[in-house]
């Protein structure tokens, strides 16, 4: 539900119905999950104390579980309460070649981006110092940036606390993960290499930033006078004894750390991250040494012998700084909000951070007002936190889970809710796209769509906020004054926001009328024409290879690569010689050296590309029933079936009376074709498509069987 920084590589990664989620997305809970959820919430049993035997009974159980057992290799985790650790458990194998059990004192993990809430910790002691401003720009504490931001607010240290800094996307590239453990790539060098330009308003809306929080960690480093490694030894680990913790991966850590799964439980080889240390999720540790922080936070920054914190940083550390409704608030200095319980919504008096990395996945949680604590880490990237959560919240805490009361109110009209409808894309993750209709008829009623789950229908419940009629959560707006339309939902990336689209304007040579203008109008309004009347598109234009490569990369979010074409390739010298690399590095295209950049691209041709894709996602045996008409290759064939069965073409294709389908394969596709292309990738519900024709086929073998 939480996957803040996620890092794939090459086709294991392409886990999603769209190149959308390749490498960064990450934060997308499986469609499955909230039914699961769901489920958990309901299943609230007597209220239990949490003791030693209480949370010893409940972990055995839970881990045990064969729901439980599918989302994990090993998994580490450690309760503490009123001061004292009351459970603290190893589950599976940190190697499960080799047998070797999890051991929650010595066995380490690669928590992630729970590392920024140490970070934060770091920045939060300068700042008692009087060594850090959180009003300040953060260009007080740092030199030699050039960025460019063409507001009049500059970018805080509270807005790299908070997530709220206005930067554009700058998540990690898939070469900052790789096994070349001599290579050193400073704080300082990466960010001058990567620095972002501001592009909203800083403080006006909440997405997740990774380089915010490297910008952070980089003015602890230059305030402080230390490395950033040094200090966190120094001023954080060493006075809570946490041996067994650091942002570095020498060789003592390479022995001690889990291996790595993916989420079919293959091995994943060890791995360093870039830049080195990383502050925003390059942290290891055990949770063990995690559970001497919690005791220290939840007492108010000490333990006995040392101290961290005061308590009145303690106290800020765990106030929301920002929320589009108060039941769904954003992020605190270094904490962000729970995952959403169905009808409760995320309570603000627990504050959580996730983290996820390339095998491994962690959940921190603390409830202050209970002197509560819980760390849970696993070595496969995955969704047992999500089950996790709400088991023990419902066993433990129920009051937290409990539905949220509403005043009697009066649902708006139709006409009064049409200022929500139109596209959404996610601030950090473009590829999430939510489409929001308006109803003729019921006043309070909306419906929103979006690639992955589908229509569902949201009922208003107070002024900007809905509930979902899948699970009971929430949906909320907010409307800044600039005359931006925000939403958060629960499923895609319920930490961040979307941003409503502008309203298009057209362009000078499609005409509203025009078979594409929907499409066309759409990829206007997400930003991916100018929204600017004179504009031409040649909707009759041919499209070359290169340039549908490169198109479909950009708009999934993935970056040329670096690495340099080997020799005798065709394409060495192309300007889209970076993206047509990464396209073969993905397996979106095959090893052939010839790829013939310029030649136009017949529709068959861009089908496999995608079918390359997707097959990992969905197989072939799905879409056998698919009844082709007109002229395709036989090698093309699989793919074409594919992307008829899956809706993903525009209207150029139609049913034939028979039930047959010319895909019109042969024929090269020009912009307007492609551009209905991308529109279906960014909204069509495959996964529903798949669902259902998996559904289908399993009923008639059943009714066959019975025959």
């Amino acid at each position: 539900m939480v996957f803040k920084f996620t890092l794939h590589k090459h086709v294991k990664s392409l886990s999603s119905v769209f190149l959308a989620s390749v490498l960064v997305l990450g934060s997308v809970a499986p469609p499955a999950l909230a039914v699961e959820q769901t489920a958990a919430a309901e299943q609230a049993q007597q209220v239990k104390v949490l003791n030693s035997e209480t949370a010893s009974v409940f972990l055995d159980e839970f881990f045990n579980s064969p729901e439980a057992m599918a989302q994990y290799v090993g998994a580490s985790i450690v309760i503490v309460k009123d001061g004292k650790v009351v459970a603290q458990e190893g589950y599976g194998y940190s190697d499960l070649a080799a047998q070797t059990k999890v051991d929650p004192e010595e066995t380490a993990f690669r928590v992630a981006s729970v590392s920024k809430t140490f970070n934060a910790v770091a920045a939060m002691q300068l700042v008692e110092q009087g060594k850090l401003d959180l009003k300040a720009d953060f260009e007080q504490y740092v030199t030699d940036l050039e960025f460019d931001n063409p507001y009049d607010k500059p970018v805080t240290i509270e807005h790299l606390l908070t997530h709220t800094t206005g930067f554009e996307i700058r998540d990690p590239q898939q070469e900052d993960i790789h096994t070349d453990f001599d290579k050193y790539i400073s704080i300082e060098d990466y960010v001058q290499e990567h620095m972002p330009p501001v592009v909203r308003e800083p403080g006006s809306s909440y997405m997740y930033d990774n380089f915010a929080s490297l910008l952070l960690g980089l003015v602890v480093q230059e305030v402080s006078g230390q490395e950033y490694e040094d200090y966190m030894q120094e001023h954080i680990f060493k006075p809570l004894g946490m041996e067994n913790s650091s942002f570095l991966l020498t060789d003592k850590f390479k022995e001690q750390l889990a291996t790595g799964y993916d989420a079919v439980k293959n091995p994943i080889d060890v791995y360093a991250i870039s830049p080195n240390p990383m502050p925003h999720g390059g942290m290891l540790t055990t949770a063990e040494d995690i559970s001497q922080f919690m005791i220290a936070f939840l007492n108010g920054g000490t333990t006995d012998d040392n101290r961290i914190l005061s308590e009145s940083t303690v106290n800020s550390m765990e106030i929301y700084r920002s929320a589009i409704h108060p039941l769904l608030p954003d992020t605190t200095y270094g904490f962000e909000a729970a995952m959403q319980l169905p009808g409760a919504g995320s309570s603000s008096k627990i504050i959580t951070k996730a983290g996820d990395l390339m095998g491994f996945s962690s959940y921190l949680f603390l409830i202050p007002e209970q002197n509560t604590g819980v760390f849970l880490t696993y070595n496969q990237t995955g969704a047992l936190r999500n089950l996790f959560y709400p088991a023990f919240i419902n066993e433990f805490f129920p009051q937290y889970a409990k539905a949220a009361e509403f005043d009697d109110y009066e649902p708006q009209s139709a006409d009064e809710l049409q200022r929500y409808t139109g596209l959404y894309a996610d601030l950090r993750l473009s590829t999430i796209v939510s489409s929001v209709s308006g109803t003729e008829e019921q006043a309070g009623k909306m419906t929103i769509e979006d690639a992955f789950l589908g229509p569902r229908t949201l009922t208003q419940v107070e002024e900007h906020l809905f509930v979902d009629e899948i699970s009971g959560q929430f949906t909320a707006f907010k409307e800044h004054t600039v005359g931006s339309i925000y939403l958060k939902e629960p499923y895609l990336n319920p930490m961040g926001y979307e941003r409503k689209g502008v309203t298009p304007v057209g362009f000078r040579d499609v005409s509203p009328s025009s078979p594409y203008a929907e499409s066309l109008y759409a990829l206007q309004s997400l930003g991916y024409y100018p929204n600017d009347a004179s504009t031409s598109v040649n909707p009759k234009h041919i499209v070359t290879r290169a340039e549908f490569v490169e198109e479909i990369l950009k708009v999934s979010n993935i970056p040329a690569s670096k690495t340099t074409p080997a020799e005798g390739t065709d394409w060495s010298q192309h300007p889209s010689a970076g993206y047509i690399q990464t396209a073969l590095e993905i397996g979106m295209l095959s090893e052939a050296q010839q790829f013939k950049p310029n030649q136009a691209i017949k529709r068959q041709e861009a089908a496999v590309m995608l079918w390359r894709i997707y097959k990992a996602q969905y197989p072939d045996e799905l879409f056998t029933e698919v009844e082709l008409s007109g002229n395709t290759s036989e090698w093309a064939a699989p793919a074409v079936k594919m992307m008829i069965g899956l809706g993903i073409y525009g209207p150029e294709v139609e049913v034939n009376p028979d039930g047959s389908v010319d895909y019109q394969s042969m024929k090269p596709m020009n912009v307007q074709e492609n551009a209905a292309l991308i529109y279906k990738l960014l909204t069509q519900p495959t996964d529903q498509i798949a669902a259902a024709l998996a559904s289908e086929q399993a009923q008639a073998e059943a009714s066959s069987g019975d025959e």
